[in-house]
C-alpha cells in the first residue's frame, strides 16, 4: 500500500465520520446515517469520475471505499454518545483528508489533459462535494458557503500541484508540497479562526 493510498484511506474515513456525525445531529435513523456517511465519504470522487468519463466510478472498482465508508459510520451511529470527545482531533483528519483529495482529484484530470482551471476544478470538487452533498441532505448551508476557510486551500493546493505538473516536478515531491499546503493552511484556518471577507453593509 502507497502513502497516497493510505491517506486517501484515512481521508475516505474521516468524511465518512464528519457525514455520520452530521446525521447524529440531526435525528436521523441509522439509514439517514449511513447515507450521510457515504455520500460525503465518496460524492466528491464520483462526481469527479463521472464529469470525467472514467467509468464506473473509483468506488465501484475498488469497493474498500464502500466498505469503510460503511463501516465507519456504523461505529458512529452505536458510538455516538463518545464520538463529541473526538470531534475536534475529526477536523485534523478532515484537514488531511482535503489535502489528499485536492491531489487525487487534481492529477487524476491532469492524466486525463484537462487544463489548467478543469484540473483545480476537480480537486477541489473531489474534496468538497460530498460535504455539499451532506450539508443538503441535512437541511444545513453548505460548508463551503459560509464564512470558514474551506474550499481556498483546496484552489490553491490544486493550482500548486498544476504548476509543478507543468514546471516537471517530480509527482512525490508535488503532490507533497501541495497537499501540505492544503492541510496547513486548513488547520491554521481552524486553530485561528480565518474567515474570508464579506461584503460589507
Amino acid at each position: 500500500m502507497n502513502l497516497l493510498y493510505a491517506f486517501d484511506l484515512l481521508g475516505t474515513a474521516a468524511f465518512a465520520a464528519s457525514g455520520a456525525w452530521a446525521g447524529i445531529r440531526r435525528q436521523m435513523d441509522l439509514l439517514g446515517v449511513l447515507v450521510l456517511g457515504v455520500v460525503t465519504a465518496i460524492g466528491g470522487g464520483t462526481l469527479r469520475d463521472i464529469l470525467l468519463g472514467d467509468t464506473p466510478p473509483f468506488c465501484l472498482q475498488n469497493d474498500t471505499y464502500l466498505y469503510l465508508s460503511i463501516a465507519v459510520a456504523v461505529v458512529v451511529f452505536v458510538f455516538h454518545h463518545r464520538f463529541e470527545q473526538v470531534v475536534y482531533p475529526l477536523l485534523y483528519l478532515d484537514a488531511i483528508g482535503l489535502g489528499t483529495f485536492v491531489v487525487i482529484g487534481t492529477q487524476k484530470a491532469i492524466n486525463f489533459g484537462a487544463s489548467f482551471i478543469v484540473a483545480v476544478a476537480m480537486g477541489v470538487m473531489t474534496a468538497t462535494a460530498g460535504g455539499v452533498i451532506r450539508d443538503m441532505l441535512s437541511s444545513r448551508v453548505p460548508l463551503i458557503l459560509r464564512r470558514e476557510i474551506y474550499a481556498s486551500p483546496c484552489i490553491a493546493g490544486g493550482a500548486l500541484l498544476y504548476a509543478c505538473h507543468m514546471l516537471e516536478v517530480n509527482f512525490a515531491i508535488s503532490a507533497l508540497a501541495a497537499a501540505t499546503l492544503v492541510v496547513v493552511v486548513r488547520i491554521l484556518a481552524i486553530r485561528n479562526n480565518w474567515e474570508l471577507p464579506r461584503a460589507k453593509n
